[in-house]
């Protein structure tokens, strides 16, 4: 069949957009540039890395999903803020996004979550070194009365996790964990409650590991999620989401999160 000077044009691009893979199509949407920053005392969603740059799980995670798609842009993954203060930030609509939270009841009203898990969490029990104590459960913990007091941080998950968790005695003072690393060692508290994965990682980084063991039970566990600002367009999030879903499909998600464990 002849094609008309006017049909053969439209063929052609019609071909062309043909030729382009679905991945790549759906990655051709706007450029959207993403407000986050690094969460202080998240090791290992984000680890200085002492030459100045600002590493870990959620840098990777951030940097990955740009990839998938070329028009998400995450700015300020290199500018440290206090964890509550990072989380106001997205609340009050300056920021865009945090990456690998809890999911609490307060914070449900907050934000927006993406169902799928990020990063799994396990919580264990930190005591001094020199300290005999053996913990199997809660109950273990309770038994101890005033002499089991438990540092957390304040604004983490934790703190609602041991109020759910009920008679327990705990200090959530602290706004950073290397000062319950520090109020652990002036035995200001009998135990620290922290979570990994890196929790190794973590205590021989802050210089107390020869100071300090971590209890072999784990306490409880959860999930964490990305998490987007209520003001964020339901279009964009929905980009994020399928970049995301794309990592889990493709064991990318999985990798990334063995890289830090």
């Amino acid at each position: 069949m002849l094609l008309t000077r006017l049909q053969a044009p439209l063929l052609a691009c019609s071909l062309l957009f043909a030729a382009i893979p679905a991945k790549d199509a759906a990655a051709a949407g706007p450029v959207v540039t993403l407000r986050v920053a690094a969460q202080a005392g998240t090791d290992p969603k984000f680890i200085d890395a002492g030459d100045g740059r600002v590493i870990g799980v959620c840098v990777d995670i951030f940097r990955t999903i740009e990839r998938i798609d070329p028009g998400l842009v995450f700015v300020g993954d290199q500018q440290w803020l206090p964890l509550v203060r990072a989380h106001a930030e997205v609340a009050n609509h300056q920021h865009d996004a945090l990456c690998a939270i809890q999911r609490t009841p307060e914070r449900e009203v907050q934000y927006n979550y993406l169902d799928l898990p990020l990063l799994p969490l396990r919580f264990q029990l930190l005591a001094r070194a020199d300290d005999p104590v053996v913990i199997h459960s809660w109950e273990d913990v309770r038994k101890l009365g005033a002499n089991g007091v438990i540092l957390t941080n304040r604004g983490f998950g934790t703190t609602e996790a041991l109020e759910r968790i009920g008679n327990l005695r705990f200090s959530a003072s602290a706004a950073d964990p290397m000062n319950n690393l520090q109020k652990l060692v002036a035995r200001r508290g009998r135990f620290f409650l922290h979570r990994g994965p890196g929790l190794k990682n973590f205590v021989q980084r802050s210089g107390y590991g020869a100071q300090v063991r971590i209890l072999p039970m784990v306490m409880y566990q959860t999930e964490t999620y990305m998490a987007m600002g209520t003001h964020v367009d339901p279009a964009v999030t929905a980009r994020v989401r399928r970049a995301v879903e794309q990592m889990e499909r493709t064991g990318e998600l999985a990798r990334l999160l063995k890289k830090w464990d």
